[in-house]
Parts: C-alpha cells; sequence; structure tokens
C-alpha cells in the first residue's frame, strides 16, 4: 500500500496526541529526511519527515539517524525560527498528502508568533516548507520555479495550495453519489484524491471481488468508508497484513474484534520503512561493489585470454632454434644469396624440413634472426608465464570476492568487504571514493579473545566455525584456531575456511563426522549446487600463508580430499 491521502489521514490522527509537546531538537540526517524532536509530560518524542520520492512519509520513529556535525542551511532555518515553540494543531486537508503542523509560541520580546510546517508528500514532488503567519514561505527544503512545476516554492512569496482534478472521496456521503462518479474502464484511483491504485487493489482481493458491478461497488464503498472512518479516531483499530511474499507492501485492515489492541500505524511504518531503506541500501552497497568487481573480473579475463596468445606463440620458439641451428650447420654448402626458402636435412629425425626465408637477407643473416626470434620468445615465455600466475591469482583472488559478495546478507558484511578491497592495491583507483554509509573498521585483531562472528554448527559435541569473508577467514584459521584443529577449503573452488574444533579430543573424529563438515563446507562455497564437491581436509599447522598474499588466499599440505553432495547435508 502506498503512502496515500488515507495512510496520510490516519497518521496525522494519532500525531494528535503531540498537541501541547515543544520542539527541544532539529536536525537533517540527509537531504530528504528532517527529524524534530518534542517534548510532552515527561516524554521524548521523534518525527521524522522523508520526502524520498520512493519512501515519503511521515510519522513518529525510535529509530536513531546520524546527526552531521555541519548542519545543512534549511536545518539551521528550522532551528532558529522552531526551537521552542509548541504544536498548536496538526491536521490534513481531506485525502490530500499533505500534513499541515501549527506551531506557536513567544519570541524573545514575549510576543505571540506562530508558524507552520507544510509536509507535501506527493512522489518527486515532495517538499517541506516553513511558513509565517501570513501563509509567506520563509524557506523550504526544495526550491521549485514555475518552470519545473505548476508552482513556485521559494522564500518570500506566498505558499499555494496544490490543487487536483480528481474527486473528493469524503464528498460522497452516499454510496448514488459515489457510483456517480465511477467511469467505466478507469481505476477509483484516477478518480478520486488520496486513494492509491495499491491500495484498491489489495482491497478487491481482500474482499474477494471477482468483478466491479454496482454490488460490489456498494461493499468497496462501505469497506473504504469505514477505513477512512477509523482514521478520524486517535486509538486506531487496525492490523496489518503483508500482500506480497517479499514483503514490499501493506494494507490496513479493519479488526473485526471490538476490544482489540489499538494499533500503532506511526510506529508500524517507521518500522516498516526503516527495513526497507536498510534493505535498499544493502543491495545498492553490494551491488555497486559487485559492479566494479565484475568489471575487474572481465578485465583480467581478458588479460588472461592475451597472455595464453603470447604462451601460444611462445610454443615455435623451439622451430625456430632448429632453423638457425640447421642454417648455421649446412652454411658452408649453401650459396651466398637471398633464397624465399631452403630445403635441408633434419639431423634429429633425418628426414628433409623446407625452411622459409627472407628473401631480403641472405641465409646466415636468416639464421641469426631466427636465434634471435628464439631468444625472444624464450625470454617471452618466462615472463608471459609469471604473469599468468599473477593474472590467475588475482581471478582466483576476485571470484572469493563475488562469492562473498553473493552470500552476504547485512550491510556490515558488505562493508566488510568494502575495508578489505580497500587495502588492495589493483582497487586503488576504484576505491578512492568511499561508501556514502560510514564504514565500520574491522574489529579482527591478534587476541584471540576478540569478538567476532563466524557461522557455528554443532555436529556431534563437535563445534565447526565457518568464516564470512576473506579477512575473517585469515583470522579464523591463522589467528584463532588451534594448531591441532582440522582445517576445511572446497578444493580450487572459491568458498570459506572451516575449522572443526577437536577441543583436546585425543581421539580422531569419525568419518561420519568429516563427512557432515566437508558437506558444510561445499555447501558454503560457489559449489553448492554441485552434487560431486571436492572439499580438502588437514590439520591447521600445515595451513600457512605466503607473504604478500591476498586476504584468504593460503597454502598447504598433508591433506586428504572427501568428495561429497553439500544438497545431502546429514
Amino acid at each position: 500500500m502506498a503512502f496515500d491521502g488515507i495512510v496520510t489521514k490516519a497518521i496525522a490522527s494519532e500525531l494528535q496526541q503531540l498537541s501541547g509537546a515543544r520542539i527541544d531538537k532539529i536536525f537533517q540526517p540527509n537531504k530528504n529526511t528532517v527529524l524534530l524532536g518534542f517534548y510532552l509530560n515527561g516524554s521524548n518524542y521523534l518525527l521524522n519527515i522523508c520526502i524520498d520520492s520512493q519512501n515519503y512519509r511521515i510519522n513518529l520513529t525510535t529509530h536513531a539517524k546520524p546527526n552531521p556535525k555541519v548542519a545543512p542551511n534549511f536545518c539551521m532555518v528550522l532551528r532558529k525560527h522552531l526551537l521552542g515553540l509548541h504544536i498548536k494543531n496538526i491536521i490534513t486537508n481531506h485525502l490530500e498528502r499533505l500534513v499541515i503542523i501549527e506551531l506557536e509560541g513567544f519570541n524573545e520580546i514575549d510576543d505571540l508568533i506562530s508558524k507552520k510546517i507544510v509536509i507535501e508528500l506527493m512522489g518527486k514532488h515532495c517538499n517541506i516548507i516553513l511558513l509565517d503567519e501570513q501563509n509567506i514561505i520563509i524557506d523550504s527544503l526544495r526550491h521549485i520555479y514555475k518552470e519545473d512545476n505548476f508552482r513556485n516554492m521559494v522564500p518570500h512569496i506566498p505558499y499555494q495550495y496544490p490543487t487536483t482534478t480528481k474527486s473528493n472521496f469524503l464528498d460522497c456521503l452516499t454510496f448514488p453519489a459515489f457510483f456517480e462518479k465511477i467511469v467505466p474502464n478507469t481505476s477509483i484511483s484516477d478518480l478520486f484524491n488520496g486513494i492509491s491504485k495499491s491500495f484498491i487493489d489489495a482491497s478487491i482481493s481482500y474482499l474477494e471481488i471477482t468483478k466491479l458491478d454496482e454490488t460490489s461497488l456498494k461493499v468497496l464503498y462501505e469497506y473504504i468508508k469505514d477505513i477512512i472512518n477509523r482514521t478520524n479516531r486517535n486509538l486506531l483499530t487496525f492490523k496489518t497484513i503483508s500482500i506480497s511474499d517479499n514483503k514490499k507492501d501493506y494494507i490496513l485492515i479493519p479488526s473485526k474484534t471490538t476490544n482489540s489492541i489499538p494499533f500503532s500505524l506511526n510506529y508500524f511504518i517507521d518500522d516498516f520503512y526503516t527495513q526497507k531503506e536498510e534493505n535498499e541500501e544493502f543491495k545498492n552497497a553490494r551491488n555497486g561493489i559487485l559492479k566494479m568487481i565484475l568489471e575487474l573480473l572481465k578485465k583480467y579475463k581478458k588479460r588472461l585470454f592475451h597472455i595464453d596468445e603470447k604462451l601460444s606463440s611462445c610454443q615455435d620458439m623451439q622451430k625456430y632454434q632448429l632453423y638457425g641451428e640447421l642454417l648455421t650447420a649446412n652454411l658452408y654448402q649453401i650459396k651466398n644469396e637471398n633464397l624465399k626458402e631452403i630445403t635441408l636435412n633434419n639431423y634429429y629425425n633425418g628426414k628433409e624440413i623446407v625452411i622459409p626465408l627472407d628473401f631480403r637477407y641472405t641465409p646466415s643473416v636468416n639464421a641469426k634472426l631466427f636465434f634471435k626470434k628464439y631468444r625472444k620468445l624464450k625470454n617471452a615465455l618466462a615472463i608471459v608465464t609469471l604473469q599468468k600466475e599473477e593474472t590467475q591469482k588475482e581471478l582466483s583472488y576476485l571470484e572469493s570476492i563475488v562469492y562473498e559478495l553473493e552470500n552476504c546478507s547485512t550491510i556490515e558484511e558488505v562493508f566488510e568487504i568494502w575495508e578489505e578491497i580497500s587495502e588492495n592495491i589493483i582497487f586503488k583507483e576504484k576505491t578512492k571514493q568511499s561508501p556514502k554509509t560510514k564504514i565500520k573498521k574491522s574489529n579482527l585483531t591478534k587476541n584471540k579473545k576478540v569478538s567476532f562472528n563466524p557461522l557455528k554448527y554443532s555436529i556431534d559435541g563437535y563445534t565447526l566455525l565457518i568464516g564470512k569473508n576473506n579477512k575473517e577467514n585469515d583470522y579464523l584459521t591463522l589467528k584463532y584456531a588451534k594448531k591441532t584443529d582440522l582445517w576445511f577449503h572446497t578444493k580450487d573452488i572459491p568458498g570459506s575456511h572451516a575449522i572443526l574444533q577437536l577441543h583436546d579430543c585425543n581421539c580422531f573424529p569419525k568419518e561420519s563426522i568429516l563427512i557432515t563438515c566437508a558437506q558444510i563446507v561445499a555447501y558454503h562455497s560457489k559449489a553448492k549446487n554441485s552434487s560431486n564437491v571436492p572439499v580438502d581436509f588437514c590439520e591447521v599447522k600445515y595451513v600457512k600463508k605466503i607473504n604478500g598474499a591476498k586476504p584468504g588466499m593460503v597454502t598447504y599440505r598433508q591433506q586428504k580430499t572427501l568428495y561429497v553432495n553439500p544438497n545431502k547435508i546429514t
């Protein structure tokens, strides 16, 4: 359900409890949000006003947001004019998505003054406007000019209320008055102001209406009327249900019981949109980093392709060495004249071989050119082989980062990955600008008692710990685990490090326990959808990290391999 006129009216009705409250705090955490702190009867309240085009709303909130060290200009204007004033009234205009907070108080010379905050919640046209006693605009969060919109919204001009061509549902006091305004094949949301399409669709589904005829429209009219009547009460008797599996929407449903617990729409809206914004922040942060990683991955794969091409060309170096040797060995019987090719006996196999020559040069010069090309390819082979090894290491590391990003579930995990790649030289240029949300530093240190949060599994009295990112993998394996614990990892496949804690047991775990551990480790890898995954395990003392290796990259020996199906975890 969109934050439409019905929700706006219900929210404003609940906010009447703030009448008489004094404004004692004002801050603006971001460009779309203003928070007003109120004090009333020994209690503090925080009013959240958000004009983001996708998540616009006004509601009481319990979720703290960061207060910038330097307050934006609009925030300073609000502080200048509103601090110390009391709420006189909170009103809405019919079903308009518009809330007016009337304030009054005394200035420094004890004259009674009044101000208004107008909150317009209209998608991309959302705004917060501060008005004086004569409805003159003091300032607005967004300055809008007539060429960009249907009215000016700048300081020192009279405020104009928004207009609409839609009908007002509240004027339809009877069903016939409502039915007269119905136009065939036209949505009710397009005919009446403040009623969203998602609310109508959800209401039709809730009422199990299959066809919009006069009878069903009457049922729908009474239902909408009942919902709106409930918004006129300070204690709303609503319950909420989700109308989508992914919980991206909600709908107000009137409670069928007479003594149900009053439902606070303000705090429901607060939790709903806070969770929605956190999910959006998480997806945006993850997808932004993932896009950067995939671009680098594509670049390194292209580099590996060119390296393989060079290696392929280096395979001809032995041929050029042979050409040079045969020419040199037979120079005494070759005429010193320019030739396009020459046939000589290959004394390595006794067969004749045709050697192409550069007609511009004599056979002796051609022999020198063949040896030069051989040496060049031989040197190139050593360099390109090293380049291939380094490129494959980078590809392996990048694929591990992709795996981590695809499997992280919180914004904190994303930031830990960002912190990790920021320390890597291959990301130096791309990570100069950090994400908008403040990055928390990792709490992993050399102290074994430090708190970190690996995944934990209990298997027949043993504990299996699974790292969630490369840094945690390193810490888990190289710092936290004991040398006698068992270390698990999928063979040549990006995945998490795992430690089976033996708790100083003298007995080695049974095979069934090792298989279960391997299945869990395979499940926490890129091959979790495969049916036969190789998993290596060995004692932690055999796992080493080479100096300069990327986070999560280790070498190991004395390993054994289990082949398991991660989809059949016992």
